[in-house]
């Protein structure tokens, strides 16, 4: 741009990240302007949001929600759109740079493959385009020379490890979980936890859907998957260690013995700052790590007899083909029952584990596979449900 910003496509911008994101814009003005903002159902917000930073175009994903956020920004100079398609369309458009993927869920796999075939930089705060479609959306990116950041802070702390070392090989890859807010508990305690309870993360500021894939491990397994593509290790070169106070984000081991690992205060703004700025670091307000308040920082392996999310998530990556796509799908399915207080806590595993022996496995799936799968794998976790 004229202006020497960066302009930015949030999608999700009224969720944890987008609004994190937009916290981060707010106090570097000088380098980035927003081009694009969208949201699923969230208008109220996206109004606010929308009339604060004056983007090019707005996307609202439910339709029925157009005619209020048209008639919202009537005075504005802003394209209002609507739709999912309109949402994939956006990230497109010429003048964006950087789009910024924090949708939840299999939703924001559509549009993310758009940018990557519009050759734009992807900040990737959305595990499931990885998870679902890991090899495609690699290769694509390869063939459009479009550019992967990881916003997730594992994968960020990992990438800041890597920095530097090209032609080192990796040893080990270092996941660290903070175990979530029932690190500890018996199967007994489990069966009766409360959605409340589960939405009440020790550490992180998260969205529910995510917050939730936390406390059952979920999101270490989607984050294996993750950090397979993102990073060309094989799953053997993957460990996952539970780190409760969540200071060492995650670490490289190398062939030498020696191990980088990156510390921070947990705070999102941090990696989605990384992530919008890369290659460069800029001066941030963020509290800052005292290590006199850590003097003590423990580890621990995860519980996969307990927490057997994490466990169903290392045999579907194993197995390969759609079966991390069914594993995402019977996910997103059992938390939004959780969510609703349709199944208790340890059910959502059984959904998943059921949904993974119904759905027939396809080795070399394409798009159209993992697209049919999606909803296969959806209508067979919704009939365990019921």
């Amino acid at each position: 741009m004229e202006n020497g910003k960066k302009p930015i496509a949030i999608l999700g911008s009224t969720g944890s990240i987008g609004t994190q994101a937009l916290d981060v814009i707010r106090e570097h003005r000088d380098l980035f302007e927003i081009y694009a903002l969208t949201a699923n159902n969230n208008v109220e917000l996206l109004i606010r949001q929308a009339r604060e930073f004056l983007p090019e175009m707005v996307v609202i994903a439910n339709e029925n929600k157009y005619a209020q956020l048209k008639d919202a920004l009537g005075d504005l100079p802003v394209k209002v759109w609507a739709g999912e398609e309109s949402v994939s369309q956006v990230v497109q458009a010429a003048p964006v740079q950087i789009v910024l993927t924090a949708m939840v869920g299999y939703a924001g796999l559509k549009p993310t493959l758009r940018a990557i075939q519009a050759g734009k930089t992807i900040a990737l705060a959305n595990k499931e385009t990885l998870v679902v479609a890991g090899e495609l959306v690699m290769q694509l990116a390869l063939e459009n020379r479009a550019r992967i950041i990881p916003v997730d802070s594992e994968h960020s702390a990992i990438f800041q490890c890597l920095a530097g070392e090209i032609n080192n090989p990796v040893e080990k890859i270092i996941l660290t979980a903070s175990g979530g807010p029932f690190r500890g508990f018996s199967q007994e305690q489990l069966a009766v936890v409360t959605q409340k309870e589960a939405l009440r993360h020790p550490n992180w500021k998260m969205g529910a859907k995510v917050t939730i894939d936390s406390a059952t491990l979920m999101n270490k397994g989607f984050e294996m998957m993750e950090a397979k593509w993102l990073f060309a290790v094989d799953t053997g070169q993957i460990e996952i260690l539970v780190h409760p106070q969540s200071i060492i984000h995650s670490m490289v081991r190398f062939e030498d013995a020696s191990i980088k690992a990156q510390l921070g205060m947990p705070d999102m703004r941090l990696p989605i700052q990384y992530a919008l700025t890369y290659p460069k670091r800029v001066a941030s307000g963020f509290e800052r790590l005292d290590f006199t308040k850590f003097p003590t920082l423990t580890f621990e392996e995860p519980d996969t007899r307990k927490f057997r999310n994490l466990a169903l998530a290392c045999e579907a990556i194993e197995k390969g083909g759609n079966m991390p796509c069914i594993l995402n799908a019977a996910n997103e399915t059992a938390v939004a029952a959780f969510l609703e207080d349709k199944i208790s806590f340890p059910a959502m595993s059984e959904v998943i584990e059921k949904t993974l022996e119904r759905v027939a496995f396809i080795a070399s799936p394409g798009l159209e596979d993992y697209m049919q799968t999606d909803a296969e794998a959806r209508a067979k976790a919704g009939e365990v449900i019921l």
